[in-house]
């Protein structure tokens, strides 16, 4: 699974961040990205998708592959 956050719609609520910490990075004004290359690991991808799923902007996208 990947993760990446679309930077036009965020809008700096830090859901993704407060739910995955591991995955979401925030930067000084708020606004969200993948960390890395945006690969979730095994272990917090129900967590990923509870983020993208509460993000209001639908900012986040999970590819699945």
């Amino acid at each position: 699974m990947k993760v990446s956050v679309d930077p036009d719609k965020c809008q700096g609520h830090n859901r993704c961040y407060a739910l995955v910490p591991e995955v979401f990075d925030v930067d000084d004004l708020g606004y969200a990205s993948a960390k890395g290359d945006g690969i979730v690991p095994p272990e917090l991808a129900d967590k990923a998708r509870l983020a993208a799923a509460n993000c209001p902007e639908f900012a986040i996208t999970i590819d699945e592959t």
